[in-house]
């Protein structure tokens, strides 16, 4: 089984002070390391570091991040493939494919777009679920026909990066063709197909597979770990931000596969796409309303803090406070920026990836003993209700 090692995160993600989604519950206001920060999707701001591979969503967010760290990624597949620019899509080429673009976390300016499949003619969408991570608001056009929707998440699994979105009083629409005579070969000739740059225009990228079942690391929400996607699909063509969620095509244009993730910094781009076997797999997982421990239905249950970075000069342990999201359980209990939140439930919590694993476990609707100090120094205990959130 092939491996890549390396610092992968989202492509060109809106930084410094811009609200990001850091998975359910919390949202933060900076980014931690390695030259990225943590918008899902992206933006149109810079990142002073460089990564091996990326995850290419794409949108406007405005913001820079100054961090300056870096990454190496070598993957190891033994194959070897050729690529060739991107070109207009076909009609036969974009039949069932959608452009997403959505707004993230309650802060208008931060947006971001990829793109879907249509799996049914009602309106169900498979994409990323780091396309539509921390959104608020989804719209998906048929490019096909110009014609716009409203979206909602059906279910996720953030684990193995798939969402399933809904389109709001669809009808009739057209759909991907998905193979059903199992994975790719080495060598095959694909296109990938999708919203490069955002630009809501559909491009086709022909190039060819050179290594199956590979594994690769992206960077994870806080920025201080990574996370792992297994199994994948290695082409070499140009996969771009925006194509994420978008289809892989074979020879006869059945989707083989959908565009996760990609090389950068080199003219000849590593890209990785989710066998559609496994996707689909998990789609139908969710449109069964089959929850698991990585599969979320609906929205994720949401605390709605805002995260600050830990300060030097932090003397208790536990969770900053940056602020409170409007009409969330935090804000309705009293929390406040300059709170510390120091326990869940009786818990104690140290970090923000400890505090969301917390919350994780908890549907919308539950009451929560959350433990906190104030900035005076004063401890505290209330309950909170948690929330629906933006998509998990």
């Amino acid at each position: 089984m092939g491996s890549g090692v390396a610092a992968l995160a989202i492509i060109g993600a809106a930084g410094g002070t811009a609200l990001g989604l850091s998975s359910q519950g919390t949202t933060t206001t900076s980014s931690q390391s390695q030259g990225t920060t943590t918008l899902p999707g992206g933006g149109s701001g810079t990142s002073g570091g460089t990564n091996g591979f990326t995850v290419p969503g794409y949108g406007n967010g405005s913001g820079s991040d100054g961090s300056s760290g870096s990454g190496s990624g070598t993957g190891t597949g033994t194959g070897t493939g050729t690529q060739t620019a991107a070109t207009p899509a076909t009609a036969a080429q974009t039949k069932g494919v959608v452009t997403i673009d959505t707004v993230m976390n309650y802060d208008t300016s931060s947006q971001a777009a990829g793109t879907g499949m249509v799996l049914t003619s009602d309106g169900f969408v498979l994409t990323n679920n780091h396309v539509v991570q921390g959104a608020t608001s989804i719209a998906v056009t048929d490019e096909t026909t110009g014609k716009q929707y409203r979206a909602e998440v059906v279910g996720t699994d953030a684990t193995h990066d798939v969402a399933v979105l809904k389109l709001q009083d669809a009808s009739g629409l057209s759909t991907v063709t998905l193979d059903d005579d199992g994975e790719p070969s080495t060598g095959d000739a694909v296109t990938d197909v999708g919203n490069a740059e955002g630009t809501g225009n559909l491009v086709a990228a022909a190039g060819t597979v050179t290594a199956l079942d590979q594994d690769i690391q992206v960077q994870s929400e806080s920025g201080t770990g990574t996370e792992s996607l297994q199994g994948l699909i290695e082409v070499a063509a140009q996969i771009v931000p925006g194509d994420s969620g978008g289809p892989v095509l074979d020879s006869e244009g059945e989707v083989v596969g959908m565009a996760t993730a990609a090389s950068s910094g080199s003219a000849e781009v590593t890209g990785y796409a989710i066998p559609i076997t496994t996707a689909k797999a998990i789609a139908d997982k969710i449109l069964a309303g089959e929850s698991s421990d990585t599969v979320t239905i609906g929205l994720p249950a949401f605390l709605g803090v805002e995260v600050g970075s830990t300060a030097t000069t932090q003397t208790t342990a536990g969770v900053p406070v940056a602020g409170t999201v409007d009409g969330s359980g935090a804000a309705a209990a009293g929390l406040v920026a300059g709170d510390t939140i120091t326990s869940l439930d009786g818990t104690a919590v140290t970090s923000n990836d400890a505090l969301t694993s917390a919350i994780r476990s908890h549907a919308v609707g539950d009451r929560v003993q959350v433990g906190y100090t104030d900035a005076s120094g004063t401890a505290h205990t209330v309950t909170v209700t948690l929330t629906a959130g933006p998509a998990a």
